[in-house]
């Protein structure tokens, strides 16, 4: 009887159909294998991630609404104005209406996701929005300004009352973060985005004392006399001043009194009498000020370190200063000595990422390590302070650098993305953190996978958009070329205002 075809007369295996059976797995293999890179290029595998929500106003045919990252529309486009997202992260909304512009008066009020008004009991609810000296503007976080018969308070964005409505205004202070000033009968008082009360409403004015609230502010009392107040409420300097500079460091200040500038510290001891007219800094012991428009370096105790002969004069870090000679700029130590010559257009010091940034006449940007070592030339598009990266364009292309100012891959600076940017034979693609291809070398500009999952990509002059899989949501048909900035969220890209922050189609 035969025993089948596998086995010999001897029970040995048949060799050769053994092989052909290997071979046959290895080629189904191999055919898959095949299969599923062709799936890859052409955008199909790639990992999900899920990224978080946030929400933005969107303006379509003249009207206004608000989608979400997903693209979902959570309120229709219907409204006149354009609506306030307080909090990107909350689907809490402030609309306005009956604006008129000549006397400044509007109605307002909060409405949820379902376009439904929440917070009833109050005439009128604002966003309090701020703004820095680049006017980039931001919204106080978690505080809401609130109108009831007339006098205002605070609620915070859950509804939950901070401070009573008895106040005749509330105003933020231009480029100080949780600093309000309330006005009640004239008078001026201050609380924080809380509604804890920092000062009582005796002065006259309220200032900051720099951008930073833990620094204090200036007090104006009723005879125009000032003093500071911290954010504890404290008062380290009582209002006996005729004058306080804007400028703060080592517990010391910058004060006039009866006709003489000095210094003068919170144990109310006094330096440098009569000789400075202005103060720009004061860091330690070391006062960058200023006599007949030159800047200069001396400490409290009076030497002079830096004789004032300098068109403007900025600590960087340790003992150096970055100084204008002219239309120059170089940069000194208090030894005099000259670290960097005079040769630049302008040069700042990266104070979080450690670095001098410093540009020639030829218009080149170089980045400098401490040791004043030229690590990078090219031109700054990105630093972000989070993932402690920069990202610089050095010619066409761009190059990422860690804080060290060591060149790092896409890959490892955008860890969590599902797609990476990629350049070859002059055409832009992305691939994932393996380096597969996802979507083919097809566009001639895009830009790397936003917040929200998606990218940007340019094709014969028109801007499209691709989601987190490298899928086409829509087709390169925006021209876009009046936008500082290119961003998608879905089928909605970001005007041309970016200050105003808000999507349209």
């Amino acid at each position: 009887m035969s025993r089948g075809k596998r086995y010999n007369e001897e029970k040995k295996l048949n060799m050769k159909k053994v092989w052909a059976v290997i071979i046959a797995i290895l080629v189904i293999i191999m055919f898959f294998v095949v299969i599923g890179n062709l799936l890859s290029d052409q955008g199909t595998q790639v990992k999900e991630k899920t990224f978080a929500t946030a929400y933005y106003p969107v303006l379509e045919e003249g009207k206004w609404g608000v989608i979400d990252t997903k693209e979902n529309v959570i309120i229709e486009p219907q409204y006149d104005e354009m609506i306030v997202v307080p909090d990107r992260t909350k689907p809490l909304f402030i609309v306005i209406a009956n604006v008129d512009y000549q006397t400044g008066t509007f109605d307002s009020k909060a409405i949820d996701k379902n376009n439904q008004p929440v917070y009833t009991q109050y005439q009128k609810i604002e966003a309090i929005y701020n703004h820095d000296e680049n006017n980039n503007l931001w919204y106080e976080e978690n505080v809401l300004k609130v109108q009831k018969e007339g006098k205002y308070g605070l609620i915070n964005l859950e509804g939950e009352e901070l401070l009573p409505c008895e106040y005749d205004d509330i105003q933020p202070i231009e480029g100080v973060k949780k600093s309000l000033v309330t006005t009640k009968n004239g008078k001026k008082g201050l609380v924080d985005n809380t509604g804890t009360i920092i000062a009582e409403n005796i002065y006259q004015e309220i200032t900051g004392l720099t951008t930073q609230y833990e620094d204090g502010y200036i007090i104006t009392a009723e005879d125009g006399k000032k003093g500071v107040i911290k954010s504890d409420k404290t008062i380290v300097l009582e209002p006996k001043y005729e004058e306080i500079q804007p400028v703060y460091g080592n517990q010391c200040y910058a004060v006039r009194e009866n006709g003489t500038n000095k210094i003068v510290n919170e144990k109310q001891e006094s330096f440098l009498e009569g000789r400075f007219s202005q103060v720009k800094e004061i860091n330690g012991e070391n006062i960058t000020y200023q006599n007949d428009g030159k800047y200069g370096v001396m400490t409290l105790q009076g030497e002079e370190k830096i004789a004032p002969t300098y068109d403007d004069l900025s600590f960087a870090f340790s003992e150096y200063y970055i100084a204008k000679n002219g239309e120059n700029y170089g940069v000194i130590s208090l030894a005099n000595e000259t670290k960097l010559d005079f040769v630049y257009t302008y040069i700042t010091y990266e104070k979080q990422a450690d670095f001098i940034q410093a540009q020639t006449k030829n218009l080149e940007t170089q980045l400098l390590d401490r040791n004043w070592e030229v690590k990078v030339t090219g031109v700054v598009s990105e630093m972000n302070t989070n993932k402690n990266y920069i990202k610089v364009r050095e010619g066409e292309n761009y190059q990422y650098y860690n804080f060290k100012l060591e060149p790092k891959s896409n890959t490892e600076i955008l860890q969590g993305n599902t797609l990476f940017l990629s350049k070859k034979d002059g055409k832009y693609g992305y691939v994932d953190e393996d380096g597969q291809v996802i979507v083919n070398y097809l566009y001639d500009d895009a830009t790397e996978q936003n917040n929200y999952g998606y990218v940007s990509v340019k094709k014969d002059g028109k801007w499209g958009a691709l989601n987190q899989k490298g899928e086409v949501v829509v087709e390169p048909t925006y021209t876009l070329e009046n936008n500082l900035m290119i961003d998608f969220i879905g089928k909605w890209h970001l005007a041309e205002d970016i200050n105003a922050n808000y999507y349209t189609k």
